[in-house]
């Protein structure tokens, strides 16, 4: 026996489980004096952490054991003098050590008497507080629409601060898809409005561990109005920079991709994976779209994403490369066992990782030393050969790689029991017929006991018989029991005399002989339900219990009896849907130690009218062969009406993408055979149709998983995508993964160059795959085959491709160009097709003019593409009398190759174009003076022009007169002696030595001599009569002046200012209202025309509105308001005062007037006020008048002023008027 006895009740053990660590503590605790010990187990361990003070170092390291562990602490491999506090092994900042000497990487170890735990390394790191540098305060400008950044810039720190933009007011900027913060801490604007402008947009660098804030100077932002705004802007990124960035992320871990898009109006952003559904890689978008995370980020996020954003004006993407790799993380872990000395003790420690983990062991902490030849360490494993009490300690497996370590603890005890049986003895067990017999015999000791069990017929050994098995806890199985199995049974430990008796009863089955049959009564009617049964005879007396509906309603005992007949008769009084159970009710006899109460059904039965069947029940499946297998059931209870057909639905639940596909069956066939997948997992269930419709599904049956064999297809569709010079891009499109038919599926990718014998491949997890140095456009026979781990799928035919094209070698040759007017027919011999280098998309036909001065000059270029297959083209649209120099190019899918050497040639003369413009001059009533412009199009050199006119007459038979002009540089002709009273049509051409070209053509005539209007209309006001006619057409314009007359007594002729017939109208002003007038206008020594009117009279208010009761109520308190002020401004003269309105006008004339003639608006005179008074002006801005005019307080309202000219109308209850000049308002003439 060991010198102590070493227990743990919480650990497992493939000797003892907990409850029997129980016993054996009661069984020999009493008999050995010696303490109870336990190794040490940590409960606490330390994080990795970031300190700014010393009040931050805390590292945790707790652990209990017997006898209680001491604690010790490493840094960077050196032991640290360090004194723990009460038993607890938690490292705090000691002494007067600055902060930065704490810094490095720490780990604790526990000790006691049994062995030494230890934690996984952790960091510490020690910074100071952040604090802000003195800073400036900052101000930006921008125009409305632009994109800003407003920069935060925190102070650096390894822990990363929140970031809060806010104003003054401690409240949060507003975040949208226009305004957004980035992971950067900057503000980003995709575009700024008017309302942006503010000068508090300030930055506070929230440090969670250091428990500061830090607020940055506020920053100002001006916005400018801008007329770009309605042209927008093309969207482009502000983060990330460039097309495209890499993201390393671990398992487990967040990742945040960025996309913060700039334009006008502001961009939407779509995030998309470009291999697989965005969905399944657990990303989900955050601050308003503009961020991809990924909360705890798992392989299946490794690949390619991009982001799109968008406006009307355009759209610009980003590209990202996510690659997922993982700290270690255990796959397997060692359990902590109990041994008895001389076995062999493997530990399995497996742990993944990438990149992978490496595993080393240690012993007590110590790295485990290769002197010893009972240890063995192969990769993750460790294994102790013969074990001795001495290797009672603990065992560690750490897993490191660059991104971190985990480690484990596990414990190992060696110790010695003797063995003992746990089981009863003489225990009675009872079975019946073609029942499951359970046998217990369970013992313990170390090490571990070999139980055997006997029977009673010493002749034939028990486990010999198919039928019985004992489990590894000792337990005997009995399959299939029969009445000759029953006996006594022995359980014995080998190489020892421990042994106990167990004692088998098999019992005959209680048999239904006949049971109640399904019968349809009529209302009123009897029927009668039989129950026959056999039962054993050891059994006490049964009872028979008579269920409706699972109601029980009757009950009975029948004594010894061991057949019998029960009558149950029930009497229906409507038609009704009954479910009757005859069930026997078996008690055991009292004389067994263990008896079986069992609850039997006999039988089911339904009394009912017709319905849809039962589910189909029991279903059952046949061996597998080549993938097909049969399905089996029984049907359920037809309820009196018989199954047409049965539904059979199979679900293949592998793959995320199996659904429910159904089957149909015939009523009468309870089976189907099915083909199915290699390598998937199906589930079954069955439903049984009748006239009435369809039942409920059957039980899904359990999982049956196809055995996987080699692929049976191969991608189709296999081609080169290639588009670079010197690669092989080879496409092919993926298998369905329900057809991957095996574990580490793969696309075997094959490729050699045509004529080759070598065949080059590599594998591949999903296509495309590049080739790299292959030569441009060069054919490879290409074939995509696909394999998993148990081998390959069907060879595939291979297929032909091409390498990516490059840029063409060389131009067609034997160009030659014959003219045609305005075509040329350009021939050529086509190149040689090795020197293509892709595929000959065709030529493309380069022809520039020239100028006429310089040959050297480029003026205009045009491209036309011609097919590959050609070897001749027109080229159409050229200009006459032009010079043009032709290339060629050939082009195929990459782009164009070199320009063959250029082919001037210059197109013959032809006739001008029509002159550019024909406009006209009179001089006089029979002259016309023409004016032109030469033509646009000379198509040669122009020698002349010739002008054709004629007059415009009814009879259209007026001979043509033609002028020839042989003065190229002539661009004006008068023509005399033309009829006044008539039109002419003109023609005009140029002329070349081709020919004279087309002409431009206008109709026109002389202009008379003006005259004043006489076809007058008139519209009368109060102060104004308007006049307006309409200009003639062939008159020129002439001015007159209208004379009008008072009819008044003392009336004299007054004249206007001068009018023009071509203004259409004048207002004649400054009339008197309610008066007559005669209005004249004289031509020469005649009156031309001449009018009466009469101007109307000044109006009040409309009868109705002055009949308002509101309105008269108003004049009444303005007029008694009047006189209040009145009242007042009297008692204050009579104190030789002045009214307060007279003290205003002088205050504003001295302080304004003044000023007004300072600035330089000009001087006012009472000369320019008459005249204001008596003309005013017709634009908007001018009154009638000063600036306290009658407009400015209502046309209705009489103007009163007081004996010292001051304006009553500033009691009239308006507010003062906002002017910038000041007038002294003089009253209106009466």
């Amino acid at each position: 026996s060991p010198s102590s006895l070493l227990l743990s009740s919480p650990l497992p053990s493939p000797l003892l489980s907990s409850p029997l660590l129980t016993i054996l503590s009661s069984l020999f605790l009493s008999s050995l004096s010696c303490p109870l010990l336990q190794p040490p187990t940590l409960t606490k361990m330390p994080e990795s952490l970031t300190a700014f003070s010393l009040d931050d170092i805390m590292l945790l390291c707790e652990a209990t054991g017997i006898p209680t562990p001491s604690f010790r602490w490493v840094k960077d491999g050196k032991k640290v003098n360090w004194m723990g506090h009460n038993g607890s092994g938690n490292f705090t900042a000691h002494g007067d050590k600055p902060l930065s000497d704490y810094q490095g990487h720490y780990r604790c170890y526990a000790d006691n008497t049994l062995g030494t735990a230890m934690t996984h390394t952790v960091k510490l790191i020690t910074e100071s507080t952040p604090t802000l540098p003195k800073q400036k305060r900052s101000h930006k400008t921008a125009e409305e629409g632009a994109s800003v950044v407003l920069h935060c810039n925190p102070p650096r720190s390894s822990t990363i601060p929140h970031i809060h933009w806010m104003d003054k007011k401690l409240l949060h900027i507003g975040q949208s898809e226009r305004v957004t913060t980035g992971l950067d801490g900057n503000l980003y604007f995709a575009n700024v409005l008017k309302n942006d402008s503010r000068d508090d947009y300030t930055c506070n660098a929230q440090y969670i561990s250091a428990r500061t804030i830090l607020p940055k100077e506020p920053i100002s932002l001006t916005v400018t109005p801008s007329n770009d705004v309605a042209r927008g802007r093309k969207p482009q990124l502000m983060q990330p920079q460039g097309p495209h960035s890499s993201h390393l992320a671990l398992r487990g871990h967040s990742l945040v991709l960025e996309c913060i898009p700039k334009g006008l109006p502001t961009p939407s952003v779509l995030w998309k994976r470009m291999d697989v559904n965005l969905s399944e890689t657990g990303a989900w978008t955050d601050n308003h779209g503009r961020w991809l995370r990924f909360d705890s980020i798992t392989q299946k996020a490794d690949g390619e994403y991009e982001c799109l954003a968008s406006n009307t004006h355009g759209s610009v993407t980003h590209s990202y490369t996510v690659t997922v790799e993982a700290e270690p993380y255990w796959v397997k872990e060692p359990p902590s066992l109990l041994y008895s000395p001389g076995e062999t003790v493997r530990l399995d420690c497996q742990a993944d990782g990438i990149p992978t983990p490496t595993v080393t062991w240690s012993i007590n902490g110590e790295p485990v030393a290769d002197i010893d030849p009972r240890r063995r360490v192969t990769g993750g494993v460790l294994v102790l050969k013969d074990v001795v009490f001495g290797d009672t300690a603990v065992y560690q497996c750490e897993a490191t790689n660059k991104h971190g370590n985990i480690l484990k603890n596990t414990y190992i005890y060696v110790i010695e029991l003797p063995a003992q049986i746990l089981s009863s003895d003489g225990v009675v067990y009872q079975v019946t017929e073609g029942g499951v017999a359970r046998l217990h015999c369970e013992a313990f000791g170390s090490p571990r006991p070999q139980v055997t069990w006997e029977s009673e017929d010493l002749q034939n050994t028990l486990l010999s018989d198919s039928r019985v098995s004992q489990l590894t806890n000792g337990t005997l199985e009995l399959f299939n029991s029969s009445r000759e199995d029953s006996g006594v049974y022995t359980c014995s430990i080998t190489h020892n005399n421990t042994s106990i008796t167990a004692h088998l009863e098999v019992l005959k089955r209680t048999v239904m002989l006949i049971g109640p049959q399904a019968v349809q009564v009529t209302r009123g009617g009897d029927s009668w339900l039989d129950c026959h049964f056999t039962f054993d005879p050891h059994l006490n007396r049964p009872q028979i219990l008579w269920r409706k509906d699972g109601q029980k309603i009757m009950e009975s005992s029948l004594g010894d009896k061991a057949a019998f007949v029960y009558v149950c008769v029930c009497v229906c009084t409507c038609v009704c849907v009954c479910m009757y159970v005859c069930v026997s009710l078996l008690q055991p006899a009292p004389s067994l130690s263990k008896p079986p109460l069992s609850l039997t059904p006999l039988s089911l039965e339904p009394l009912s009218p017709a319905a849809c069947p039962s589910p189909p029940v029991f279903l059952s499946l046949s061996e597998e062969q080549d993938h097909n297998l049969t399905l089996s059931w029984t049907p359920g209870n037809t309820h009196n009406s018989p199954t047409t057909e049965f539904v059979v639905e199979v679900k293949e639940e592998k793959h995320p993408e199996g659904k429910w596909e159904s089957h149909r069956v015939t009523g009468d066939v309870n089976h189907l055979e099915l083909h199915l997948l290699p390598y998937s997992t199906y589930r079954f269930r069955v439903s049984g149709v009748n006239r009435l419709g369809r039942s409920d599904p059957s039980e899904i049956s359990e999982a049956y998983s196809t055995l996987p064999t080699v692929p049976e297809t191969y991608p189709l569709n296999v081609r080169s995508e290639s588009t670079e010079p010197g690669t092989l891009v080879i496409m092919w499109e993926e298998i369905d993964r329900r057809l991957y038919n095996g574990s580490g599926f793969q696309y075997k990718v094959s490729w050699r160059q045509v004529q080759e014998h070598h065949w080059s491949h590599t594998h591949v997890p999903h296509p495309p795959y590049l080739v790299n140095g292959t030569r441009a456009f060069s054919s490879y026979e290409m074939k995509v085959q696909a394999v998993n781990s148990l081998g390959e799928g069907p060879h595939p035919v291979p297929v032909i491709g091409h390498s990516g094209e490059d840029y063409p070698l060389a131009s067609p040759s034997k160009i030659s160009v014959s003219v045609d007017n305005s075509s040329a027919i350009v021939r050529w011999q086509p190149v040689d097709t090795h020197t293509v280098q892709g595929h000959l998309l065709g030529y493309k036909v380069t022809t520039t003019t020239l100028s006429q001065h310089s040959t050297c000059q480029k003026e205009e270029r045009w491209v036309v593409e011609v097919d590959g297959n050609k070897t001749k083209e027109v080229v159409t649209g050229l200009k006459l009398y032009s010079l043009y120099e032709l290339s060629m190019t050939t082009f195929n899918r990459k782009g164009e190759g070199p320009h063959s050497p250029t082919h001037p040639f210059r197109t013959p003369e032809g006739v001008p174009g029509p002159p550019a413009s024909l406009d006209f001059e009179s001089p006089s009533e029979t002259e016309l003076t023409l004016h032109w412009r030469p033509p646009t199009q000379p198509n040669g050199q122009l020698v002349g022009y010739v002008l054709q006119y004629q007059q415009i007459s009814d009879s259209r038979n007026s001979p043509p007169q033609v002028e020839v002009i042989y003065d190229p540089t002539v661009t004006h002709l008068p023509l005399e002696g033309l009829d006044p009273h008539s039109r002419y049509v003109f023609y005009l051409r140029g002329r070349t030595s081709a020919g004279q070209g087309p002409p431009i053509t206008r109709e026109c005539a002389t202009l008379l001599d003006g005259v004043p209007p006489s076809n007058i209309s008139t519209v009368v006001g109060e102060r104004s009569v308007n006049l307006s006619w309409v200009p003639g057409d062939r008159y020129r314009n002439h001015s007159f002046h209208i004379k009008y007359l008072s009819k008044t007594v003392g009336g004299k002729w007054e004249e206007s200012e001068q009018v023009n017939t071509l203004q259409a109208f004048y207002s004649l002003t400054g009339l008197q209202p309610g008066t007559q007038y005669r209005l004249l206008i004289t031509h020469g020594n005649y009156t031309h025309w001449e009018d009466e009117i009469q101007t109307t009279e000044l109006r009040g208010v409309e009868g109705d509105f002055a009949t308002q009761g509101w309105f008269i109520g108003l004049i009444s308190a303005v007029v008694l308001l009047l006189l209040l002020l009145l009242v007042l401004c009297f008692i204050k003269r009579s104190k030789g005062g002045k009214y307060a309105v007279k003290d205003k006008e002088e205050s504003q004339m001295d302080s304004e007037a003044r000023p007004i003639k300072d600035e330089t608006f000009g001087e006012y005179s009472d000369g320019d006020e008459k005249r204001s008074v008596s003309q005013p002006s017709l634009c908007v801005e001018s009154k009638l008048g000063s600036d306290d005019s009658l407009a400015e307080y209502g046309d209705s309202v009489d103007i009163q002023f007081n004996e010292d000219g001051s304006f009553i109308g500033q009691y009239s209850g308006r507010g003062p008027l906002n002017r910038t000049d000041t007038h002294t308002i003089r009253p209106l003439p009466a």
